[in-house]
């Protein structure tokens, strides 16, 4: 009997569509780290890519062209469409790489209210990463107040 999901999939797997697989891909590894899983490529009769994987430290997130299921890029409508958010060890180390490589920087590293270290950034595309790390640990009575506060400022 198959196993499923399959042996390397977890239960939930992001899509994101791109005009430019090939080019998504190699910006995603130089900007942000990421992997192709090219066991994972799935390519059209003259070889360019129509569906891949990137591996994301232990997560998978599938790579495709825009318009399959109709699923399009930021690019094409001009507006952010989705939102991945990613832990990573060495935060403010990761931002420079993603300026250095040409990612949008859309906010800063800075310390949030619920402990985490976050910065976000667009790839070539316009998707939205938002990049985390945890550097505290906040009672959830804490982070409620902070919420409060926040609402009625």
């Amino acid at each position: 009997m198959a196993q499923n999901p399959p042996e390397g999939t977890p239960r939930i797997l992001a899509r994101l569509a791109y005009d430019d697989v090939a080019a998504a891909v190699a910006f995603l590894e130089r900007a942000f780290g990421f992997r192709e899983a090219v066991d994972a490529r799935l390519e059209e009769p003259d070889g360019s890519i129509f569906l891949t994987e990137i591996t994301v430290v232990d997560s998978r997130v599938m790579i495709g062209l825009a318009g399959g299921h109709g699923i399009v890029s930021p690019k094409t409508t001009g507006v952010v469409t989705q939102g991945l958010i990613v832990y990573l060890d060495d935060l403010d180390g990761h931002c420079q790489r993603a300026r250095d490589a040409g990612a949008e920087i859309v906010s800063e590293p800075a310390d949030q209210f619920w402990g985490d270290r976050r910065y976000e950034a667009k790839d070539l595309e316009g998707h939205l990463w938002s990049f985390h790390q945890h550097v505290r640990d906040v009672p959830l009575a804490e982070i409620r107040a902070a919420i409060r506060t926040m609402a009625n400022n």
